[in-house]
């Protein structure tokens, strides 16, 4: 039997959605915030349809959980689109300054535009937009130097809209993690699982850490100074290589779980969640760049 797709799209972000649409009218620039380990899995299908008319500040969240050297090529990647990713780990306040100063320079100029047609200035309006649980909240804070609006390790944490004002000249909105209505990609969407950033109840453990495992070969082999295998074989007394993700997940609940897979399988996700595994990309730059838009 097929396992089923992952699908999530719960009442609150679809009401959410609805009321996102009517702020976005009123807004001069989105700050649109991806995790680093995925920046094109958490890409929101409908951001180009957001962004029209609107200057836009892409914030990849949790740079602390790739390493430098796959920053650095995100970076030339997104350079060679004309675009400028600003890398940020807003848990520890890393790469918000820079953030702020982008925010900053798009008030400049809006308000430039303003006075250049006879009117006054006024604080610029942006929003943040992302998939749930890649750090919006955590970067609001951050801006703000003080903690106004909740944040957690967890999709679903931020269920309505609220007006933040974070300076005399930027007021900013923070929003419910938006997702597509159908997640048409499902390897995009076993992504979204594994780091975390879809409702838990939309998946199976066992199948997202077995996918995730499988996911981890070709990432290792392209990188091998993580030394993935490695890290597996130290932490888990099982060796990786030779086996599929869900004979990984067997042989590790036998050798250390009492034959229990659902409590193995949640353990290595916990692991890489929480970076214990090592800072380990789930994507890397593409060889061929997508078209302009």
């Amino acid at each position: 039997m097929t396992a089923p797709p992952i699908q999530w799209y719960p009442g609150h972000i679809a009401k959410a959605e609805r009321a996102l649409t009517e702020q976005l009218k009123k807004v001069d620039v989105v700050f649109e915030v991806r995790d680093a380990r995925i920046p094109l899995a958490t890409q929101h299908p409908q951001m180009g349809q957001w962004l029209v008319n609107k200057d836009r500040v892409l914030v990849l969240n949790r740079v602390d959980m790739i390493p430098p050297a796959v920053q650095q090529d995100w970076i030339e990647w997104f350079k060679a689109q004309g675009e400028r990713p600003y890398f940020t780990n807003a848990n520890q306040g890393q790469g918000i300054a820079a953030v702020a100063q982008a925010a900053q320079n798009v008030g400049d100029r809006i308000n430039q535009r303003r006075r250049d047609r006879g009117m006054l200035p006024r604080p610029v309006r942006a929003v943040v937009i992302g998939f749930p649980n890649v750090g919006k909240s955590a970067l609001i804070n951050r801006l703000l130097r003080k903690r106004v609006v909740d944040s957690a390790r967890r999709a679903g944490v931020t269920r309505q809209l609220r007006w933040v004002r974070i300076s005399e000249t930027l007021d900013l909105l923070d929003a419910p993690g938006v997702l597509p209505s159908k997640l048409e990609d499902q390897k995009a969407a076993f992504k979204l699982a594994i780091c975390d950033d879809i409702g838990e109840a939309s998946y199976d453990n066992q199948r997202i850490t077995a996918a995730f495992l499988d996911l981890l070969k070709p990432i290792a082999a392209e990188l091998p100074e993580l030394n993935v295998m490695q890290s597996f074989e130290e932490r888990y007394g099982v060796t990786l290589t030779s086996l599929t993700g869900e004979s990984y997940i067997e042989a590790l609940a036998d050798h250390k779980y009492h034959s229990d897979s659902e409590r193995a399988a949640r353990q290595i996700l916990n692991d890489f969640r929480k970076g214990i595994l090592g800072t380990i990309p789930l994507e890397l730059p593409p060889l061929e760049l997508p078209p302009l838009e």
